[in-house]
């Protein structure tokens, strides 16, 4: 079975469906497990297994992986899916998998003292990132993918788009963060400026800056 082509195709079911890109590559890293634990060749093989097999990494992930409940329930979510919007053919009857006895971790979360000491040791764009991560409680990708129009220094406001659950929401970012964000936006900018009007000999404008046009700066890709 050729796996790529299975997991593109599930890529283009995930997408059509509006999943984010990091329950789409957690389900295609899972997809791809579960076809090599059980070296299933072809589409019909995978078809032809089910219930049992599906069991059978459960519990494997359980008993030799030794993974916490969560990621036990992640795999399970992912071949679920699987069989029921890729394949067309949905998992029948009880899955029976020994769960997962790993105890719950509290994590380490620095206190504001320890904040202090480490954000002064980032600098340049890593480090505007991490402070925008740390004052207006942004995730990596939705700080990665901010767009110049979602940054309002009028109302002192991050707008992100698309976030968990697809959802746009408006979060404020701190003073200290303002000067350094305006001067990120004119660097991005003028970049995109040179590489308009001098392109680079491969053909067309620079890329991961974003994307300059006749109406404006429209989009800015952090680079980290």
């Amino acid at each position: 079975m050729a796996s790529q082509r299975l997991l593109d195709e599930t890529r283009a079911v995930m997408r059509k469906l509006h999943y984010s890109i990091h329950t789409e590559r957690c389900y295609c890293d899972w997809i791809r497990r579960f076809v090599l634990f059980h070296e299933l060749k072809s589409r019909d093989e995978l078809l032809a297994a089910g219930v049992i097999e599906v069991e059978a990494f459960l519990t494997s992930l359980a008993l030799e992986g030794n993974v916490a409940a969560s990621t036990q329930n992640q795999a399970l979510n992912a071949l679920v899916f699987l069989y029921k919007h890729v394949l067309k053919q949905p998992l029948e009857g009880r899955i029976d998998a020994a769960r997962s006895t790993k105890e719950p971790r509290v994590p380490v979360v620095l206190t504001r003292e320890e904040v202090a000491k480490v954000l002064p040791l980032i600098d340049g764009t890593a480090g505007l990132v991490v402070r925008l991560l740390y004052g207006s409680g942004l995730r990596i990708t939705e700080a990665v993918r901010l767009r110049v129009l979602d940054v309002d220094f009028g109302y002192r406001q991050i707008t992100v788009r698309s976030g968990k659950g697809n959802k746009d929401r408006v979060t404020t970012f701190p003073d200290r963060v303002k000067a350094s964000l305006q001067m990120h936006l004119d660097l991005v900018l003028f970049r995109h400026r040179s590489n308009r009007f001098f392109p680079r000999r491969s053909g067309g404008p620079g890329t991961g800056v974003g994307q300059y046009t006749e109406s404006g700066f429209e989009c800015l890709s952090v680079p980290v």
